[in-house]
């Protein structure tokens, strides 16, 4: 039988066992502050909806910084993190629930994580700064939000082709679906079951716009009711995890992306079968384009409500919106020379080049101005369309646009991890 090692005494101050074989002078933090430290850094950017990549980057940096030797494993509901020597390892399990992007709360831990690193702050001030910016409130209001909710889904209608009837149909639907979000956020029951609810409740209230006189297309105003709910940034980052090798996160975040999209298509086919039988056959009317500088409104009123969605701070709007305005060009020029898959490669290499430099401009989080941005070719819209294809047993065209969704994403992907071969990201430690 093998012996035990012999116990390593306490440290009076901490009560930790100090048995990772580190070594703590005076001057050093004790090994509770770093670990403490580098868990709560974790859980802070996995709730600001960091990529598993990014995440474990950031807490090995950490983790050598304080002179630990860590090694981390993320996944969309879970962190592992074990310290110590390989036959010595202490480990822990951090649940967590898939994080929406917090652009602001993002910027605030990245400031902490890198006083830390530079020696301005103790792992122990760290830890209390990170606490205080995990229960800080919201930096917008509710009205604020709503607002936005409802400008963001008229905007995507205008983007989609729609009229001025579907923009102003998709602003209603819009300030609809973020009363639901309001509530859901206060439930944990709705929250669960947001994305159905809300498509089911847009396609019926659409209906009845319809069918009271207001002429509009039904599908594309609904579409433009739920895009807030799309999960198209989640399938992009999914699949730029399977491309960075994060296997086990990838494909979790994948499945949740598809069945997100399969309960948006069944909440919209259950509210178009329900409206069918309650009022009647519902007609769509032809859509009356808009002129073509209702476009360039759109350019700086989505990402201005992005920004608000994302919980952004207000001093980077101006980047947020030359990388909006940039993404789109680049993804229009890119269509009219590949085509509409292709052109969104073009449209994702401008948003990672761009978005790298005004890292390594503002030494702020590249992902406060790429996100946004991304928000303006994620595919998720054509994802809708090709589970709603398939719901409605028009498997041929079902199938075809769901190519077309792993296409334009896998351009999407490709296009981002290019740019950050070409534009020298910038380094957490500055």
């Amino acid at each position: 039988m093998k012996t035990p090692p012999a116990q390593s005494p306490r440290t009076p101050a901490t009560g930790w066992t100090p048995a990772w074989g580190l070594q703590v002078p005076g001057a050093v933090p004790h090994p509770d502050d770093r670990v403490g430290f580098v868990l709560e850094l974790g859980r802070s950017l996995h709730a600001s909806g960091y990529d598993a990549q990014r995440l474990e980057e950031a807490m090995e940096l950490a983790s050598e910084t304080l002179d630990l030797r860590g090694q981390f494993f993320s996944t969309p509901t879970s962190i592992m993190a074990s310290f110590g020597p390989q036959d010595d390892q202490h480990t822990f399990l951090i649940r967590t629930e898939p994080g929406e992007a917090n652009l602001g709360r993002l910027a605030q831990v990245d400031e902490v994580t890198r006083e830390v690193i530079a020696g301005r702050k103790s792992p122990s001030q760290g830890l209390a700064k990170l606490s205080v910016i995990e229960t800080a409130p919201a930096p917008y209001g509710t009205v604020t939000t709503l607002i936005a909710f409802g400008l963001s889904s008229g905007s995507a209608a205008r983007f989609l082709g729609g009229g001025l009837n579907e923009v102003v149909a998709g602003c209603a639907l819009g300030v609809l679906i973020g009363v639901l979000a309001n509530f859901a956020g206060r439930d944990e029951g709705l929250g669960r079951i947001l994305a159905p609810v809300a498509a089911f409740v847009a396609s019926v209230i659409a209906a009845v716009i319809a069918v009271a006189g207001f002429p509009i297309s039904v599908f594309l105003a609904t579409l433009a009711g739920v895009i807030v709910l799309i999960p198209g940034l989640i399938l992009t980052t999914a699949l730029l995890e399977l491309s960075t090798q994060h296997l086990a996160s990838g494909t979790a975040r994948f499945m949740g992306a598809l069945v997100t999209l399969l309960g948006i298509a069944f909440g919209i086919a259950i509210g178009n079968e329900l409206a069918s039988i309650v009022i009647g056959r519902v007609v769509s009317s032809p859509v009356r384009p808009l002129p073509d500088w209702t476009l360039a409104v759109s350019l700086i009123v989505s990402p201005l409500t992005f920004m608000i969605l994302l919980k952004a701070q207000l001093r980077d709007a101006g980047w947020i919106i030359l990388t909006g305005l940039v993404t789109f060009a680049g993804a229009r020029l890119g269509s009219q020379a590949l085509g509409a898959e292709l052109g969104t490669f073009v449209g994702a290499f401008a948003t990672g080049f761009v978005s790298n430099w005004y890292a390594r401009i503002t030494n702020r989080p590249a992902q406060i101005a790429q996100v946004p941005a991304l928000l303006l070719l994620v595919p998720g819209s054509v994802g809708l369309r090709s589970m709603t294809s398939l719901v409605d047993q028009n498997v041929v065209v079902g199938v075809e646009t769901a190519f077309n969704m792993i296409l334009i994403a896998v351009s999407l992907v490709s296009g981002i991890l290019i740019a950050n071969v070409v534009s020298p990201r910038r380094k957490l430690v500055s």
